[in-house]
């Protein structure tokens, strides 16, 4: 990992969670990225709430492209075969059910699965966007942040944010390691290199638990 970003080293991670054939949504900055670190020869469809399905990955050549954009406004491409859909039909694809994973940041998460991620108090926001939808109707949640924000943790007993919806994460993956969420708590269940298990929770504010 030596050389790699946090964000590169958590968007690898990321990807090999994809299966063949999965639809997915990569939430704005760096949940995006993963789109970069698909497994060659895997057939994706990404799905972007402003109404694609079959988006491309984010991309730096704007010279053709500036009519194609993601959910955060991004340059991206469609790949061959990619359709574009209304407003409508995009949520109700979230919203019923049809989307396999959704990749999104936090500001904060807690042991009990619930999600902070849309606003902090005081602070101007443009508001949730498809947060809430995506996180209740996809079939798997992943959170891919940084472990801290300024050296405090991100990962607590309890959230202390307003929160985007209850129970729903799966999954923590950051450049530390990837976190489960169990019916027990927080299951500590990779470290990556350069880190310890003792690292990880004295990074963490949650008990977690090492397999």
């Amino acid at each position: 990992m030596e050389g790699k970003s946090a964000k590169e080293i958590i968007a690898q991670r990321v990807a090999k969670e994809f299966k063949q054939g999965d639809v997915i949504n990569l939430g704005i900055g760096l949940p995006t990225l993963a789109a970069r670190y698909m497994p060659e020869g895997m057939d994706v469809f990404l799905q972007a709430e402003n109404g694609i399905v079959g988006l491309g990955a984010v991309t730096d050549d704007t010279s053709d492209q500036l009519h194609i954009v993601d959910a955060g406004g991004q340059p991206s491409i469609a790949r061959p075969g990619g359709s574009y859909i209304d407003s409508a039909t995009s949520f109700g694809l979230i919203r019923g059910g049809h989307v396999d994973v959704t990749v999104l940041g936090a500001l904060e998460v807690d042991e009990k699965g619930n999600l902070a991620n849309w606003i902090i108090p005081g602070k101007m926001v443009p508001g949730m966007g498809g947060a809430m939808d995506l996180v209740v109707g996809a079939k798997k949640v992943i959170i891919a942040m940084t472990h801290t924000q300024k050296g405090a943790p991100k990962i607590l007993k309890e959230c202390t944010l307003p929160l985007t919806a209850v129970g729903v994460v799966d999954m923590i993956i950051t450049e530390m390691g990837v976190i489960e969420v169990g019916p027990d708590g927080l299951v500590l269940t990779e470290v990556n290199e350069g880190y310890t298990a003792e690292d990880v929770q004295a990074a963490t504010a949650a008990p977690l638990i090492v397999i």
